[in-house]
């Protein structure tokens, strides 16, 4: 199934995007697509943590993927 991933912050920088569309595995969950995207991208494992939403909603590792959704990755913020 195809996917849309949006970058933020610092992860544009080190995925070198601010999208990317995926071809995924029918069963993923975030915490499988999580992993996925490490494997794609090892510069990401330097991110000690980063949020995850599904389409416009923050997600928990158990959810499962569907076709079209929109995942963005989302680093920490820090402001000073």
């Amino acid at each position: 199934m195809k996917i849309q991933v949006l970058f933020f912050g610092i992860t544009t920088d080190l995925v070198g995007a601010s999208n990317l569309d995926l071809e995924v595995a029918d069963t993923l969950s975030v915490l499988g697509f999580k992993n996925l995207l490490k494997e794609k991208h090892p510069q990401l494992k330097n991110i000690n943590s980063y949020a995850i939403a599904v389409n416009e909603s923050y997600a928990t590792d158990e959810l499962v993927l569907k076709e079209g959704d929109v995942i963005a990755i989302i680093p920490p913020v820090s402001g000073g």
